[in-house]
């Protein structure tokens, strides 16, 4: 719900006043698990996958009205998230990234009015391989995590 439906549904009530004025940014955090699925995260998976897809909708759908949609994925942000979530971290790869590095890579990102943004940048190449050839992602998966 927080993933996914509450985002809708607060850019639901931000849009009209964007569209009415011209002009705006919204900008949706997404991450690496919804462009390649993770194991042991296939809700949270599924959330952010679902997330990415509004993005790409809601940016055709706001062509030429002013108001920009930026999606972020990111691998990891070196945040208290997982522990706060009483399950710390423990994969090698991708490795966190310092949350000051991530929010200063969104403010330029925003800035130069990028469309779909990779923290850290490498995180795309995951997301082309599964989608160009995903057999051999599946494997590379199975044998690095």
């Amino acid at each position: 719900m927080v993933d996914l439906v509450s985002v809708v549904e607060l850019v639901r009530v931000v849009l009209p006043q964007m569209l009415a004025r011209r002009q705006g940014q919204v900008v949706l955090v997404g991450s690496i698990a919804g462009s390649v699925g993770v194991s042991g995260e296939a809700v949270y998976s599924a959330a952010k996958a679902g997330l990415s897809a509004f993005a790409e909708a809601l940016r055709y759908e706001l062509r030429g009205t002013g108001v920009r949609i930026m999606h972020v994925v990111i691998g990891v942000a070196d945040t208290p998230f997982f522990a706060r979530r009483g399950a710390p971290y423990q994969r090698s790869r991708p490795r966190p990234v310092p949350a000051a590095r991530v929010a200063a890579t969104m403010c330029q990102a925003m800035r130069s009015g990028r469309d779909d943004v990779y923290i850290p940048g490498w995180t795309r190449l995951p997301g082309l391989i599964h989608v160009t050839a995903p057999t051999l992602y599946r494997r590379l998966a199975g044998t690095f995590g």
